[in-house]
């Protein structure tokens, strides 16, 4: 391939994970464009942040953690999440100079010769010794199927798509999941809609108290198992349980937060019960989270029999050139940037001690 570029290292993703990632690799010594790539498929900074919904407000994000190197300060509260973060990754990655290129969309990654990766993407091809792979879950909204869901004669859509509570006004709303996006959607929808719904796999766990950095740990470990033996990741959120705030408390006792369990079939009109309970909706909004986005790493064959791709620390356990960051106990805020120091690490020690391709 006469067009293929080679450097050390590409980073796939801008969002909190790929940012610190490359951070810490030009803290190392490695130079953007000469030694390593940062591609980002997204329009602009921001990585996630950039698409989350008008009314999340900075003030009602939880655990925003800064990247590496660069605070976040004097943000207003009152204004959307996706302005005040994607302001901050922009400057973030001009101040440090990290020439993330963008829009370029990641199709493939494929064993090279001499021991290296093709990148494949809509920018030509980039052979690597090493790949920092920080993609996220938001291009994979996980939408569950049911029976009749192909009748419904209402609207359905993701947390990935919520495009802010007015737009439910007079209407009937089914909302499915029990993470923080469905009680949020949940909460805000309610002074709108005609009438909400709430419906759950299982019963929501509320948690009174401080979030201290044991409980964290404990949290992040559980995830971090799963990893370990092949499982799917799951978010790191969904061991902690839900903080009981004084909205969340507000909204159990209007009623808005009344949990029902799952219905058992979608019908052209709303939503059914195999007891005889029928909901009639407008609206199914699907609060049932994301999935891994390594679809592009497939040729390298790196999922295990359960499913998810086994690592160790942030390396893939089948692969030592390649870092999952952001990926299962390393996707908050902080465990991003904590696992991009980490893989850096291992990638200064697996350059320094193999020799580069012919």
């Amino acid at each position: 391939m006469n067009n293929t570029r080679e450097v050390e290292v590409v980073v796939i993703g801008a969002g909190q994970a790929g940012l610190a990632g490359a951070f810490h690799l030009r803290r190392a010594g490695f130079e953007p464009d000469r030694d390593f790539v940062v591609l980002d498929h997204s329009p602009g900074p921001g990585g996630a942040w950039q698409f989350r919904w008008p009314s999340l407000t900075y003030g009602k994000v939880h655990g925003m953690h800064a990247l590496p190197g660069m605070e976040l300060t004097g943000a207003d509260p009152a204004r959307p999440s996706a302005e005040v973060i994607s302001d901050y990754f922009d400057r973030y990655e001009r101040t440090f100079d990290l020439r993330v290129r963008r829009p370029v969309d990641v199709r493939a990654v494929r064993e090279g010769s001499g021991g290296r990766l093709l990148v494949e993407t809509s920018d030509g091809v980039w052979s690597t010794r090493a790949l920092i792979n920080a993609t996220g879950t938001w291009d994979r909204p996980f939408l569950p199927r049911y029976p009749g869901q192909e009748t419904f004669r209402g609207r359905q859509l993701h947390t990935a798509r919520y495009p802010g509570p007015e737009e439910f006004a007079g209407q009937r709303v089914v909302v499915v999941g029990g993470g923080a996006s469905g009680t949020q959607h949940l909460l805000e929808i309610a002074a709108y809609a005609a009438s909400t719904t709430w419906v759950t796999r299982r019963p929501p766990v509320f948690r009174e108290g401080p979030f201290d950095e044991d409980a964290g740990r404990a949290a992040v470990a559980l995830v971090e198992e799963r990893v370990r033996q092949g499982l799917p990741p799951r978010s790191v959120v969904s061991v902690t349980g839900l903080p009981l705030n004084d909205a969340i408390r507000q909204g159990i006792e209007d009623g808005v937060l009344d949990r029902q369990p799952m219905f058992d079939r979608i019908t052209p009109t709303g939503v059914d019960w195999k007891d005889g309970r029928h909901v009639d909706a407008d609206v199914i909004l699907w609060a049932t989270g994301f999935r891994p986005a390594v679809d592009h790493l497939a040729p390298l064959r790196l999922r295990e029999p359960g499913g998810g791709i086994r690592i160790e620390g942030t390396r893939a356990a089948a692969d030592p050139r390649i870092h999952l960051v952001g990926y299962g106990p390393s996707a908050s805020t902080i465990g991003a940037n904590r696992a991009g120091r980490a893989a850096v690490r291992d990638i200064r020690r697996l350059l320094t001690s193999e020799p580069a391709a012919a």
